[in-house]
Order: structure tokens, then C-alpha cells, then sequence
């Protein structure tokens, strides 16, 4: 596996209340880490990929802390840039039956939020890489971090690596006055590969499909939205898109189309019960799609271990994906019973 993939974005403290407990319920709390591109890195590593993270932390103990568990997983944090005056925060309730999770950000003047183009050595950061993933969380921090995450992908661009970007739109983050579908699609034109739900594609790029007669968003809803992607950025080789039906905290469907320029493909369909923590899924995704394009050179396969992947993200507490390669395939061999390993 000599493909090095290169993640940039902001990794947070992550606090949440034990259990399915409400905010403040009682004085306990659960720290962990977490934050959309670092997820990917971490499960890619976990995949056995050669992975480095690229992002800019405070100098101070829990900074330290965050990049230790990225060195645990065994992603690559030598790019790492020791600056600012905060790390950012995130205070996550996980939902229960009708009750839906909440998350709650606490990430103005992050350290990331603060960074601006000039702030990072593409590179050295690129050197002997040959994929480079953004989101559109970064964008949505700032103006300068939004120039930074576009002064990283001409550079990788120019670098000759392959680019993916995850949409991620967060409407609780674009707050500085650029709206997402006035930045996204200048990051998308970069991209080689576009990830996204249907809601990040008409709310970052303004590009919305109407529903069939019945309302719902049957398959033909997204052959047309993916044929519309592809349509309006020449640039890009694939889009896909997830397909999440919430019936409710505890219960999801789950899958995942792709739209290639040879034709559009449809992912195994997942009906996940008991949901753990589904934060961190699309992550999850991402980088089984990544992972699995490096490996199967075969799009339904690599669409396949992307879904089963991003499914057993479910299953796990916290924002990383901390299953194995072997555990996504016993699981795309039909093996779901659960059954106790010994």
C-alpha cells in the first residue's frame, strides 16, 4: 500500500454526557476526539493505508493529548503546526427512539479558524503523497481558513495528487459572512472526487433535485442529482452520495450511490438497528470509499466497502471508525449475525 493520503482540517475536543444522557443530565462527562477530516486519517490507518494529518493546534496539554490518540491510530502528525490560542470543542447528546442527537460547537478563535494561506508548507506536506482530502467543514470556520483549504488543494492539484472533498455542509458554522454556495463550488471545480448526502449538494452547491410524486427521493431522484453534479463540474471523475432513511435515532436505512462518467452504480442497502453513535458515519464512508478505490480498482466494490464500512460506524462510540479491513469485508460477505468471536 504506497499511496500516502494527506487529510487537512480541524481535529476537536469532543465532550458528551455518558450514555443517552441529556446535556448537564449529571456531572459526568465523556472526553474524546474527533472532527470530520481526522476521522478519515484514522480509519484509513486502521485500513492500513500511510496516512498523515495536517492542521494547526494550540501548544498546551490537551493539544498534546489529541495528537498522541492520532499517533495511537497510527496516523502521521509531523505536519502538524503548533500556533493559536485554542483548540476547538464540540458537545455531542446522543439521541434515543424520537429524540434526536444534538451537537453544540464552541470553535470560534480555534486555531484552525485563525490559519490563513502561507501558514502551511504544501510541499513538504505533499512530498511522496498521492491523495489529498478536504471538507467542507474548514471552509466554514472562516475566510482565511477557507483560503487556506483552497491554497491546499491548488497545491496538491499542482502536485499532481488526487483530491477529495466531502461536502459537509454545517449550517451552524457559516457565520462570517460568505455563504456555502459562494465558496463550495470554487472547491468543488478543484476535486477529482465529490462526497456528499442530498441536502450538501443543494444547500453548498445550490444543485437540488425535486422529489418524485409521492415525495420521497427514490433512485431516479439521484441518478438526476449525481448526473447534475457531474454535469455542472467537468473536473470531477465520480460523485457520491449517501442515502440515509432516519426512522429514527435508534434505526436507520443506509446506502450510497455513485455516479461515474460510465454510468451510475447503487450500493448494498443496510437496515441498522440499535444505532450507537452514528456521528462520524459520512466520515467513515469517505474513507472506505478512498480505501477501497486504492484497492479493489473496481467502483461497485470500492462503493460496497464504502457502505458496509460507514454501517459499522454505527456500532462505535465516539467520531472514529475503529473497525478493520477484515471486519468490512466479513460483513459485505453477509456475516451481520453479531455472533460472539472466540
Amino acid at each position: 500500500m504506497a499511496h500516502r493520503i494527506v487529510t487537512f482540517g480541524e481535529i476537536m475536543l469532543r465532550l458528551s454526557p455518558p450514555g443517552r444522557e441529556r446535556f448537564f443530565q449529571s456531572e459526568n462527562w465523556t472526553a474524546r476526539f474527533g472532527g470530520g477530516e481526522a476521522n478519515v486519517a484514522v480509519s484509513l490507518a486502521r485500513f492500513g493505508r500511510e496516512t498523515s494529518f495536517l492542521t494547526v493546534l494550540p501548544d498546551n496539554p490537551v493539544a498534546e493529548a489529541a495528537i498522541a490518540e492520532l499517533r495511537r491510530h497510527g496516523v502521521g502528525t509531523d505536519g502538524i503546526i503548533r500556533r493559536g490560542r485554542r483548540m476547538g470543542i464540540y458537545f455531542a447528546e446522543i439521541g434515543a427512539g424520537p429524540r434526536p442527537s444534538r451537537i453544540v460547537y464552541d470553535r470560534d478563535g480555534s486555531a484552525v479558524s485563525e490559519a490563513g494561506p502561507g501558514d502551511v508548507d504544501w510541499s513538504r506536506a505533499f512530498a511522496g503523497a498521492s491523495w489529498f482530502h478536504v471538507t467542507g467543514i474548514t471552509p466554514a470556520l472562516s475566510r482565511s481558513a477557507a483560503d487556506l483549504t483552497i491554497e491546499g488543494m491548488r497545491a496538491a492539484k499542482a502536485a499532481g495528487l488526487t483530491i477529495s472533498l466531502d461536502l459537509n455542509y454545517r449550517a451552524k458554522l457559516w457565520r462570517y459572512g460568505a455563504s456555502a454556495t459562494e465558496v463550495m463550488p470554487g472547491l468543488a471545480s478543484l476535486a477529482d472526487l465529490l462526497l456528499a448526502n442530498e441536502e450538501d449538494c443543494q444547500k453548498a452547491l445550490g444543485i437540488g433535485i425535486a422529489p418524485g410524486p409521492d415525495g420521497k427521493l427514490e433512485l431516479k431522484v439521484y441518478e438526476d442529482l449525481t448526473a447534475a453534479v457531474l454535469g455542472a463540474f467537468p473536473n470531477l471523475s465520480r460523485t457520491a452520495v449517501t442515502l440515509r432513511a432516519s426512522r429514527s435515532a435508534d434505526r436507520n436505512g443506509w446506502s450510497a450511490v455513485l455516479r461515474t462518467r460510465a454510468g451510475f452504480l447503487a450500493g448494498p442497502p443496510y437496515e441498522i438497528e440499535g444505532i450507537v453513535d452514528r456521528v462520524g458515519s459520512g466520515d467513515a464512508f469517505a474513507a472506505g470509499f478512498i480505501h477501497g478505490l486504492l484497492s479493489f480498482d473496481d467502483d461497485a466494490r470500492a462503493l460496497a466497502f464504502a457502505v458496509a464500512a460507514s454501517c459499522l460506524k454505527h456500532t462505535v462510540p465516539g467520531d472514529f471508525n475503529l473497525v478493520s479491513e477484515k471486519e468490512v469485508l466479513d460483513l459485505l460477505a453477509g456475516d451481520a449475525s453479531g455472533r460472539i468471536r472466540r
